[in-house]
């Protein structure tokens, strides 16, 4: 890639076998160099308190993502059965705005509707969202 990019400083002097190895060697000695200031540090040169953390920490972490995962999974869950009980149009303003992340303007060309009723759409809808995940957290609270 280096040398189709400086194909334009070739003058043609020497042969162009010699000009291509010519960067390839300044271009892995440049990686060498780079690479002793950013000495790597290997496991085997840690101490044993240092290991047990870093292996505390690292189990911590990859509990931490598993979990953060299982949530969304059953937040996205939740939110899709919610919205299997909304109107045609409140799915579809819900699911193409904050689903699918479009803009007001992207909506108003897909559904033909004015920009005003996108935004109203979209606010009912959330609020109606809302209102039944809250109603369904306070009949869960109410079985506890």
């Amino acid at each position: 890639m280096k040398a189709f990019t400086e194909l334009g400083s070739y003058e043609g002097r020497g042969s162009m076998e010699g000009w291509l190895t010519r960067i390839t060697t300044n271009t892995c000695l440049n990686l060498l160099r780079s690479s002793k200031r950013r000495p790597e540090l290997v496991a085997s040169d840690l101490t044993d308190d240092e290991t047990a953390w870093l292996d505390s920490n690292l189990a911590g972490a990859a509990m931490e993502r598993h979990q953060k995962s299982e949530r969304s999974l059953v937040a996205a869950d939740l939110a899709g059965r919610v919205l299997e009980t909304m109107t045609p149009d409140d799915q579809l303003v819900l699911t193409l705005i904050d689903g699918e992340e479009n803009s007001v303007k992207d909506v108003v060309d897909v559904t033909g509707w004015s920009e005003s009723k996108v935004k109203v759409q979209a606010f009912r809808a959330r609020r109606r969202m809302r209102e039944a995940v809250e109603k369904l957290l306070s009949r869960k609270k109410d079985e506890l």
